[in-house]
C-alpha cells in the first residue's frame, strides 16, 4: 500500500456518553470556564430528544482550539465509566504549560474537584494532571515538559 488511506490533521470532537447531562455539563462548564457552544440539554425530558442526532440526543458541546469536547446523555442511571472495557481509556487535554498545571491544581482545590498530581513523564515528554468527570471518565491535561 502506497501512502495513508486517510491523513487526518487532528481531532474534529469527541462525545463522551454520560448518565446525567445537567450535572456534566455544569461540571465541564466550571472546568472549562465557558458556556456549551451547542446545547439542547435543556430539552432532556422531551422523549423525541433520545433519538435525535440532530438536537445531539439532548446533549451538548464545548469547542476550544478548533476541537470540540460533546456530552452524549445516553447511558443507564446507575452506569459508571470503566477505562478497562473496549473503548475509551481516557482523554487527554493539551494546555501550554507545567505551569498552567500547577495553576488548576490550585482551581480545581478552590472547587472542590478532586484530581491527581502534576507528574512528570520523561519517557513521553510530558508533564500531566489527571482529574475525573462525575460519570468516572478520566480527563487528563498535558504540558510539554520544560
Amino acid at each position: 500500500m502506497t501512502g495513508a488511506i486517510v491523513n487526518p490533521l487532528g481531532f474534529s470532537h469527541v462525545r463522551l456518553t454520560v448518565t446525567d447531562v445537567r450535572r456534566s455539563k455544569a461540571f465541564y462548564e466550571l472546568l472549562f470556564g465557558m458556556p456549551p457552544g451547542s446545547d439542547f440539554s435543556d430539552e432532556i425530558d422531551d422523549p423525541t430528544i433520545h433519538d435525535d442526532p440532530w438536537r445531539t440526543y439532548g446533549g451538548c458541546s464545548f469547542t476550544f482550539g478548533g476541537q470540540t469536547l460533546g456530552l452524549r446523555p445516553v447511558a443507564p442511571v446507575d452506569d459508571r465509566f470503566d477505562p478497562d472495557r473496549v473503548g475509551l481509556d481516557h482523554v487527554s487535554f493539551r494546555v501550554a504549560s507545567a505551569d498552567d498545571l500547577h495553576a488548576a491544581v490550585d482551581r480545581l482545590d478552590a472547587a472542590g474537584i478532586e484530581h491527581g498530581v502534576v507528574t512528570d513523564l520523561p519517557p513521553f515528554g510530558l508533564v500531566i494532571l489527571s482529574v475525573r468527570d462525575p460519570d468516572g471518565i478520566n480527563l487528563e491535561f498535558a504540558a510539554p515538559r520544560p
